[in-house]
């Protein structure tokens, strides 16, 4: 069953650094694993050595390689690379450089700064939208929170979207943020790690069994 497959709500275990890790999230029961490929975050993976590991986990999970503002050249490692189900454009990417960018399917994370700028969500031409918080110079793993009421008020006038929740979530808040905002899918980093790019088996497994 696919992460983008309606029903139940998704889980996705994003800032995966390590093969370790991915096993571990996909034995959980994660659906979907992200893998950074953005220089400025803690939790980069270098595409060339990653990717090989990578492809290894076959088609036990959705793969998504989550990238910012990237250049041509690491848009064609990903495309050439031939395993990854999706491409999450988690920067200032406009709506015509994300269609230009040409992968089947792709989600737009916009960090939501205000209730307006949910608005911008849109404005681009994919299904899978990505709600973040906000700081100024991060692009996401920020462990900041989202004004719930707010995403689910918008959540909920916009029925051709699948809206994935992202920013702060924990296996303490998972429950109530589900509950509230309804969304097809939860994000996850930092909230079941201890150490920043380190997952930890024991609060991956407790927070998928939380959704469940």
């Amino acid at each position: 069953m696919s992460f983008f497959d309606p029903g139940a709500v998704r889980v996705k275990i994003c800032g995966i650094t390590s093969e370790t890790d991915a096993k571990i999230s996909i034995a959980a029961g994660a659906d979907a694993l992200g893998f950074n490929f953005y220089r400025g975050s803690k939790r980069y993976l270098d595409p060339q050595a990653a990717i090989p590991w990578i492809r290894d986990l076959g088609d036990m999970v959705d793969r998504v390689a989550v990238v910012v503002n990237p250049e041509e050249e690491l848009l064609e490692t990903i495309r050439s690379a031939g395993c990854f189900e999706a491409i999450q454009f988690h920067g200032d990417e406009t709506p015509s450089f994300c269609e230009w960018a040409g992968f089947a399917r792709w989600i737009k994370a916009v960090r939501v700064r205000n209730p307006g700028a949910m608005d911008s969500a849109l404005s681009y031409d994919t299904p899978n939208i990505l709600f973040d918080a906000w700081l100024d110079g991060a692009y996401g793993g920020t462990g900041l929170r989202l004004d719930w009421d707010s995403v689910r008020d918008f959540v909920m006038g916009v029925k051709d979207r699948r809206f994935i929740l992202a920013g702060g979530l924990t296996v303490h808040n998972v429950r109530q943020a589900i509950r509230i905002v309804r969304p097809h899918a939860v994000d996850v980093a930092g909230g079941v790690e201890l150490v920043p790019g380190k997952k930890e088996e024991y609060l991956v497994r407790e927070f998928i069994k939380a959704i469940r």
